[in-house]
């Protein structure tokens, strides 16, 4: 009985090794949304920190999908500045997988207070990162 199990497991063993040992490998899809080797959705990341480019940057992680900037003073408008987080939820390529939060702060008399962000400002972010992180998976399939 005992050689007989003993035997069947290595049976078992070997059909599975020989299995592994073809040169056919499958086709990865390259632009499947799941593709990453961050914790994130990888288009996601990239189209976060390209849009945010322009600001600085205080902390970026990829595990986590957080993206906060440093507060960022428009040349034409010195008197105020924002800040923005992103949080990005999922390795999915969709729009509730993407969060963009904001702090505005204007100057009053030499001080920066804060000021109510437009919900129209991280509305447009949202939208331009999502629209870069499309176009990038378009671009990898295509290319």
């Amino acid at each position: 009985m005992r050689i007989s199990r003993l035997a069947l497991i290595l049976a078992s063993g070997t059909m599975l090794l020989s299995a592994c040992g073809g040169t056919a490998r499958p086709k990865a899809d390259l632009a499947a949304s799941q593709v990453t080797t961050i914790g994130v959705n990888s288009y996601l990341w990239r189209a976060s920190l390209d849009a945010l480019s322009f600001m600085p940057l205080v902390q970026t992680d990829s595990a986590g999908g957080v993206i906060v900037t440093d507060w960022y003073v428009n040349p034409q408008s010195p008197g105020e500045r924002i800040k923005l987080t992103v949080s990005i939820l999922d390795q999915d390529l969709r729009a509730d997988a993407l969060r963009v939060a904001g702090s505005r702060e204007v100057s009053q008399n030499g001080q920066w207070v804060a000021a109510p962000l437009r919900a129209a400002t991280v509305q447009k972010m949202e939208a331009i990162i999502l629209t870069k992180a499309r176009d990038l998976r378009r671009t990898s399939i295509s290319g």
